[in-house]
């Protein structure tokens, strides 16, 4: 993995061939990929339970990095960032400002999924200066109703992945119904285009961290997310049950202004599902 770039470097739109990178700050090693041309506000991926840089879907994050800078990294201790991971959807969000700081910025977009959504909140929360807009998919809000079961479906989910030996973001992205399941296929081989410098896979204990943040962010007081006042576009499949599709439209009531896109038939990966009518509404969202 390389640790700098290099100036007048070509520009790069496929995250299959984004350059690896490290970034010091805090003690602690973050790994991250960059895309896109440089230049104004870039647009900060934060991704999902057990994720690490190789599971963002190139349908979606391609067609943004066409015209803008595009960011995506480990958390700590997650794939290639070093350190423990934090007990807590707040020190995740602590742990996301220093990123962003250590490279420099002081003005985001922010693009989320699932856990990664709960960070994003966490983080516009804390520091609104800090972002510009806001994607939120397939997440929920702090205290949410069923937030803390996701730890449950998602042991389940892996079972069954387990017995008939699929990628379990199969059973918990996707309905096992004749729609979702060669859409779910399409998915995950979208997720090994890139063969070469991959990122390393999360750790046991890294993903039981992970789930034990989630449930103590499901059983925690709500945030106050009137406060919200960034452009906001939420998006999820109707049939979502890991976060379910009724905490979107909770978000949507309490984030004043948002958007709300709910796409029938399909589950808590709705955006990838729905990658070629989504990824042109994020682009527009989020244009400068």
């Amino acid at each position: 993995m390389s640790s700098t770039g290099t100036p007048n470097e070509a520009v790069i739109t496929s995250y299959a061939k984004a350059p690896a990178r490290t970034v010091s700050a805090g003690g602690v090693s973050y790994a991250y990929r960059e895309l896109g041309p440089k230049g104004g506000i870039p647009v900060v991926f934060f991704v999902h339970l057990a994720a690490t840089l190789d599971n963002w879907d190139p349908r979606i994050i391609d067609p943004i990095a066409k015209g803008r800078h595009v960011i995506a990294f480990d958390n700590r201790g997650v794939g290639a960032s070093t350190g423990q991971v934090p007990d807590s959807v707040e020190a995740m969000a602590d742990d996301a400002y220093t990123f962003i700081r250590a490279l420099g910025y002081d003005k985001i977009d922010v693009f989320s999924f699932s856990l990664g959504g709960m960070v994003a909140q966490a983080l516009v929360v804390k520091h609104p200066e800090l972002v510009r807009k806001l994607v939120l998919t397939g997440t929920g809000p702090k205290g949410g109703k069923d937030m803390d079961k996701v730890a449950r479906v998602t042991y389940w989910d892996i079972l069954r992945a387990t017995l008939t030996r699929s990628d379990p973001k199969e059973f918990l992205f996707f309905n096992r119904n004749a729609t979702g399941k060669p859409a779910a296929r399409a998915f995950v081989n979208r997720l090994k285009e890139r063969t070469v410098d991959r990122d390393a896979d999360i750790k046991t204990k890294a993903f039981q961290t992970q789930l034990k943040a989630i449930k103590k962010w499901g059983r925690s007081t709500p945030d106050n997310l009137s406060t919200i006042t960034q452009p906001t576009l939420i998006a999820n499949g109707d049939n979502d049950r890991m976060v379910p599709s009724v905490l979107s439209e909770d978000l949507h009531r309490r984030i004043k202004g948002s958007e709300l896109i709910i796409y029938p038939d399909s589950g808590h990966g709705g955006i990838f599902q729905y990658h070629q009518e989504f990824a042109p509404v994020a682009v527009e969202f989020l244009a400068p």
